[in-house]
């Protein structure tokens, strides 16, 4: 990168089978220890399966202990950085969507193993392939999308004499109106937030038919009548349908807001709704989840990917690549899936009518929408100037300062010249 230190992009970055059966010889030696990196679970049950499941049968069976460690959610970017950078720490760690691209150079290709999990496993969804192949190379297995939809609330929608979500972004905004008028507003996320800004800005600017940069990687071509066309609907949508408040949420600001039943429709992952069953059950009687609406060009949604891939550094790299295959393997695999009901949504279409996801089926629309979701920058390969617009929040931007009322055309030649920043040649 020419503009930031990596250490520097990765503060601004808040961004998110079965092989072939275990051989001793593929294994360590047996006082040999692997260190998995981990961020923290929502989903406290995962990382216990993790820890109380999955380590221990793999030490039993061949010796090996398994380490896995966890990080503090928000700070797994930093974690890598500090590896990438001193040559040491974990084996193998999780990953999140554009950081494969960051760190190809330092993670191994893990070809044989996406490869072996595809053809076992049903096939990957085309878009694990854009989260985890770098330069024609995997460089990481992608495990789940932990998508980003629209949550809510079938008692006040009712209220207006709304009994299904909306289709499409313009029925939504008229809903919202009504709901408004009845002090139950929307609530969006404008702000420097990781996931729920994201997960509604770049699929309403795509369902509008309006990308950042042709899918040649280098041709800047966010100022159009399509983006025009999408921020006008924002900056209404905005001004008609939500609290003021939204301009400045992060992550978790939607999720209390929903708690305190101050809004009555978001875009966030499943874990409003898991929270809600455990902590707030009657709130939890009248959420539902839905896909994201319909725009002029179609219906979108985010892939917020997490992986796992091999630091290319690792003391031992046949061990580690032993235990990811093992770890990729449908009988692994499919019960660390369960142990988080369907927070975590396979990548692979094995799993497409697994039982899990009768065990909630609000939850279905997350596996549906995985047929139309995209990395953040679609069309585009994803590289380090796309992580670095993301990091930046160009897009965020663009669209928060329409609905403080700056003018389409000027918010449109910000993000363009920014972006033209970023992708200059070098």
């Amino acid at each position: 990168m020419t503009t930031i230190s990596r250490r520097g992009f990765l503060e601004l970055a808040g961004l998110g089978a079965a092989g072939a059966v275990l051989r001793p010889q593929d294994a360590a030696a047996a006082d040999e220890s692997l260190t998995v990196l981990h961020e923290s679970s929502f989903i406290k049950t995962f990382d216990e399966y993790f820890q109380k499941t999955l380590a221990p049968a793999y030490e039993k069976q061949t010796g090996v202990k398994v380490n896995y460690e966890l990080t503090s959610v928000g700070s797994l970017p930093t974690r890598i950085g500090t590896i990438t950078e001193t040559g040491s720490g974990a084996d193998a760690t999780m990953i999140f969507g554009l950081y494969p691209f960051l760190f190809d150079e330092k993670l191994l290709d893990v070809g044989d193993i996406a490869e072996g999990a595809g053809k076992a496993q049903g096939g990957w969804y085309g878009v694990a392939k854009e989260a985890g192949i770098v330069n024609g190379k995997w460089k990481a297995v992608p495990f789940s999308n932990i998508g980003q939809l629209m949550n809510w609330r079938t008692d006040w929608f009712a209220e207006v004499g709304v009994k299904r979500f909306p289709d499409t972004w313009e029925e939504l905004y008229e809903v919202g109106k009504k709901l408004k008028a009845k002090d139950h507003p929307f609530g969006f996320e404008l702000g420097h937030g990781f996931g729920d800004n994201h997960g509604w800005l770049y699929p309403l600017l795509w369902s509008y038919g309006a990308h950042e940069v042709e899918p040649d990687g280098k041709t800047v071509v966010i100022d159009s009548d399509e983006t025009a066309r999408a921020v006008d609907f924002a900056r209404k949508f905005f001004r008609d349908t939500m609290l003021d408040d939204v301009l400045g949420w992060t992550d978790v600001s939607n999720n209390k807001a929903w708690y305190a039943e101050q809004i009555s429709c978001t875009n966030n992952a499943e874990s409003i709704l898991w929270l809600a069953k455990r902590d707030f059950p009657e709130i939890a009687q009248v959420t539902d989840q839905a896909q994201n609406p319909a725009g002029p060009k179609g219906r979108y949604h985010l892939m917020s990917a997490i992986s796992h891939s091999i630091f290319s550094f690792t003391p031992d790299p046949q061990a580690a690549r032993a235990f990811l295959r093992w770890l990729t393997d449908e009988k692994q695999l499919g019960g660390w899936y369960a142990s988080a009901d369907t927070y975590y949504q396979p990548l692979l279409h094995g799993y497409d009518n697994a039982s899990m996801w009768q065990v909630e089926p609000r939850n279905i629309p997350y596996r549906d929408s995985l047929a139309t979701a995209h990395l953040p920058g679609w069309p585009a390969p994803p590289n380090h100037q796309l992580a670095e617009s993301v990091a930046k929040y160009v897009i965020v931007d663009m669209f928060a300062k329409a609905c403080t009322g700056t003018s389409t055309k000027e918010v449109i030649k910000n993000a363009e010249a920014q972006l033209k920043d970023i992708y200059r040649p070098v």
